[in-house]
């Protein structure tokens, strides 16, 4: 970024400025986890809409964090890191109070786009900030420190969001980032008046900026409706497609023709690079999809509470943290090919584990998988990230970390959108599947629902509750298949990872890296790693 301070900050200043400048880093990455817990209960206060229309809220929200990091780089140039950040935050605690104010689905929509663009912003400028205030010999501790606010809310987030949601409603979320976000913005005004900054005026690539903001916003919204709005069938997803269509050719031409692109696709001549990218949105697209699916529908399903639901994905925070300071290390001595290789294999091993889920009463069946899960994912950003980043050096290192961070996020949004439109279509052939099978429908000697409903009947209950209940129960165990089924989908996917990653360059990192070189290359891995 472009800021230059004239004096670093001393003392309690110094502590405090850290403090600051992590809680706001955790109320930013907090709030994109904790929504997902919410979920059932904002579908319920916001009109009675349909779960998956929430999940807009959610999806445009990531959409949003990652057009905000371009805007980071340009704006920080014009204005300086802490007015930008001090600004940003202000949008952020608006658009906030806005959420939690909200009484329909179109209020709320605007407002979550608005903190996802603003709080894109903060994640890259709040990094730069906080390295500033350090000398170069203790840089390195910085990212270390930045990394642990990194991985903190995006492991807690849930839960901690589900147990806040059952205490005391989904809105005080959002009340409470307001008041925080009021007081990280009194603070960091306090303690950075005055401060001076080297004005930068590059070129702004505006014509390659909207091409991608209708691009994510045009293409997330397709996979958002589609479902609920019959996909080509509707003349409102065909004009978004048809300007898809034209709007994609044109982004490539452009960026590829642009001296300083928004997104710089000639990155993607570094067989590293692309494969990098490739299996990190691939990877990402899986795991944020799954999560978020997972939270929901074990609410909507198995009838847990948004605390209970949080506690079932507790396990993720147990082991992450510790594996990927392991990761770090491992990464110096060992090809970074063969960790991503274990890593697919243990991922796509614990998805297929919990992809054979069949017992809706059985908490266990959730909990020993999250475990597993929760040393899969600590492993999984670290390697990856050195895989993408290598043999990239200076600047085109850090545009490249950029490019990667803004596509993987991207990619968490299109899978929260994915494995909802898995779970929609598996969900109806399971359920006719089963009825099927059970009804008598595919042998006439074996009809289990009809022999247990003329017992029932028997034994006086009315054949419309005796329907009713079985009805819900097909209902109930067709979700639970289709939820499989996006495990499984997943686990396979995984597998096409682990052998993706051969076709790239083998890593190896030098002995004595210098130390400009060293900070760089962490400063660019703290930016990817940075987890919505």
């Amino acid at each position: 970024m472009a800021t230059v301070y004239l004096r670093r900050l001393r003392g309690w200043r110094f502590v405090v400025f850290n403090a600051i400048l992590g809680l706001a880093h955790i109320v930013v990455l907090f709030n994109a986890g904790s929504y997902i817990a919410l979920l059932p209960h904002v579908s319920g206060d916001l009109g009675g809409v349909l779960p998956s229309f929430l999940t807009w809220a959610q999806t445009d929200f990531m959409v949003g964090l990652a057009l905000g990091f371009p805007l980071a780089r340009y704006l920080s140039g014009r204005i300086g890191d802490y007015r930008l950040l001090i600004g940003a935050f202000i949008v952020y605690s608006v658009a906030s109070y806005l959420c939690g104010a909200s009484e329909t689905l179109s209020q709320f929509l605007p407002a979550r786009i608005a903190q996802g663009i603003a709080g894109g912003i903060t994640l890259p400028i709040a990094q730069s900030m906080l390295l500033n205030e350090y000398p170069k010999r203790l840089k390195a501790v910085a990212l270390s420190v930045w990394g642990l606010f990194s991985i903190t809310p995006f492991t807690i987030g849930m839960p901690a969001g589900g147990y806040i949601a059952y205490l005391f409603g989904w809105r005080s979320l959002f009340y409470l980032d307001f008041v925080l976000t009021m007081i990280i913005v009194g603070t960091l005004g306090a303690l950075l008046y005055g401060r001076g900054f080297r004005r930068s005026y590059g070129r702004f690539d505006l014509v390659g900026f909207l091409l991608l903001l209708v691009l994510l916003l045009g293409l997330q919204t397709f996979l958002n409706m589609g479902n609920d709005f019959d996909w080509l069938d509707s003349p409102f997803l065909q004009a978004i497609a048809v300007v898809l269509l034209i709007a994609l050719p044109c982004f490539v031409i452009w960026e590829l023709g642009e001296r300083h692109p928004t997104v710089d696709l000639r990155l993607f001549q570094h067989r590293n690079f692309a494969i990098g990218v490739i299996c990190l949105t691939l990877g990402f697209f899986s795991i944020q999809g799954l999560l978020s699916l997972l939270i929901v529908q074990i609410q909507l399903i198995l009838g847990y509470s948004s605390k209970l639901a949080g506690l079932a994905l507790l396990p993720l925070v147990l082991l992450g943290a510790p594996v990927i300071a392991i990761m770090h290390l491992l990464c110096r001595y060992i090809d970074a090919r063969w960790l991503v290789a274990l890593n697919s294999l243990g991922f796509a091993a614990t998805f297929y584990w919990i992809g054979l889920f069949d017992d809706p009463h059985s908490y266990e069946e959730l909990f020993w998988p999250m475990i597993a899960e929760g040393i899969f994912l600590g492993s999984f950003f670290t390697p990856l990230t050195v895989l993408t980043l290598h043999g990239l050096s200076g600047p085109v290192m850090t545009r490249a970390a950029e490019v990667a961070n803004l596509l993987r996020v991207a990619a968490g949004a299109f899978g929260i959108t994915f494995q909802g439109i898995v779970l929609f279509r598996r969900t109806h052939f399971h359920q006719l599947n089963l009825a099927d099978h059970f009804g008598g429908r595919l042998a006439i000697s074996y009809d289990p629902v009809g022999q247990l409903t003329a017992k029932l009947v028997e034994a006086g209950v009315s054949p419309s509750q005796v329907h009713a209940k079985l009805g819900a129960l097909i209902k109930q165990e067709a979700a639970i298949l289709s939820l499989n089924d996006a495990f499984l989908v997943a686990s396979a996917l995984f597998i096409v990872i682990g052998l993706l990653v051969w076709f790239a360059h083998p890593t190896h990192v030098p002995l004595s890296p210098s130390p400009a070189e060293e900070l760089r290359e962490l400063r660019a891995e703290e930016l990817i790693e940075e987890v919505p």
